[in-house]
């Protein structure tokens, strides 16, 4: 498994995707290769119907890979056999200096939640033990760490610490 692996739970709408949005490129600028691997809880496709690979993969192709000068892309079908966990798939990340998770909540890996107080929700680490910090928008009682969840470069900072990575 990659060494340095940090995951964020939280409920559907909590801010998740922009607050990785927004450390992603303070952890750049701090000399780190950064890769994400984002869990989906349903079914998902990021071919478009009737484009060549699109076609191959309906027709049966289990694996499709796109190339160009710009980016590459490898789609793999499971046709119904069972979803690789995230070992598996960090197995498959080109070596890096921080792979960010967003889902598989229940992995062993050190987590931040994101919490919004104003949406109701009830808090996630009381059963997920890999949480070992709070995010938060507002006043929040626990007694793990409470970051601001709109001071994104403190946050960034706590993972590095937390994973103790430098900045080069």
């Amino acid at each position: 498994m990659q060494k340095n692996v940090f995951g964020f739970a939280g409920f559907s709408g909590s801010g998740k995707t922009t607050l990785i949005e927004q450390l992603i490129p303070r952890f750049v600028e701090a000399g780190l290769t950064v890769s994400l691997i984002k869990h989906a809880h349903h079914d998902f496709d990021i071919d478009k119907p009737g484009k060549d690979s699109h076609r191959h993969r309906q027709a049966g192709a289990g694996e499709v890979l796109i190339t160009s000068d710009a980016r590459w892309a490898l789609m793999h079908e499971l046709r119904g056999a069972p979803e690789p966990g995230l070992e598996m798939q960090l197995a498959r990340l080109s070596p890096c200096d921080l792979v960010l998770v967003e889902g598989y909540k229940r992995s062993a890996i050190p987590k931040l939640e994101i919490h919004r107080p104003a949406a109701g929700q009830a808090l996630l680490h009381a059963q997920e033990h890999n949480i070992i910090a709070v995010a938060a928008d507002g006043p929040v009682e626990t007694p793990l760490p409470v970051l601001d969840l709109n001071q994104p470069a403190k946050i960034a900072e706590f993972i590095m610490a937390t994973l103790s990575l430098v900045p080069r």
